[in-house]
């Protein structure tokens, strides 16, 4: 399962930085990918899109605004620990807290799980909006906070930054690049899933084939956290 591969790349050492740093770069398309095949991230709207209008520019057309709020929503939740981090002398305890929160987000899905009522609230024509609100709710963005920590963590030792003000830089772009690329893995699958659907599958398949990964999707959060815990523990 992709979501099995995202958590034995962010937990694995894999001998050496170099193999880690290619480690932690498959989780951030892994996790992509994962989120892009969950229905949940929103291509069957693109599938509707495109139904409605009788017209496949019209479906991708619709990817555009969901693949924005997606990378909204890993920005918002991203860039915050890209300024943290810049505290070298509290980076430890920034990882350890940083864990604790995707697990415990993990936990609360598990108890809630009910969907927020402001996403009832957003129209349909509204995709931009309802991806980015989607993807907090869901914690999308927090399950990439460990792999992002891990590769802050390999390019300061690298690099050997001192200055906080070169730390934030360079932290602030792997946030950038990070959310990017998780996205782009993302909305290729759910661009992908959306097309056959509406060329060759149909909705009756998307009907009988629709599964809940709602379960899933906050154990996986718990997992993530606790390997990530587990890396600082045992360093």
């Amino acid at each position: 399962m992709l979501d099995g591969f995202v958590l034995l790349s962010v937990g694995l050492k894999l001998g050496g930085a170099d193999w880690t740093l290619a480690g932690l770069w498959l989780a951030v398309v892994a996790s992509g990918l994962y989120h892009g095949v969950n229905p949940g991230m929103g291509w069957p709207l693109a599938v509707s899109a495109g139904l409605m209008e009788r017209s496949s520019r019209a479906l991708v057309l619709a990817l555009w605004p969901l693949t924005v709020g997606h990378l909204l929503a890993m920005l918002v939740v991203i860039l915050p620990f890209a300024l943290l981090v810049s505290l070298v002398e509290w980076q430890r305890q920034i990882r350890i807290g940083a864990s604790l929160l995707v697990m415990g987000f993990g936990i609360f899905r598990i108890v809630n799980r009910r969907h927020p009522r402001v996403l009832a609230r957003i129209r349909p024509a509204q995709l931009g909006v309802w991806s980015f609100a989607i993807a907090i709710a869901h914690g999308a963005g927090l399950m990439l906070v460990p792999i992002y920590l891990g590769l802050c963590r390999i390019a300061d030792v690298d690099g050997g930054h001192d200055a906080a003000g070169v730390l934030i830089n360079t932290n602030l772009g792997m946030a950038i690049l990070v959310s990017v690329v998780h996205s782009v893995a993302m909305i290729t699958t759910g661009g992908i899933s959306a097309w056959l659907v509406y060329r060759y599958l149909g909705l009756r398949f998307l009907s009988r084939s629709w599964v809940n990964l709602d379960t899933t999707w906050a154990i996986s959060l718990i997992l993530v956290g606790a390997l990530s815990l587990a890396s600082e523990m045992i360093e």
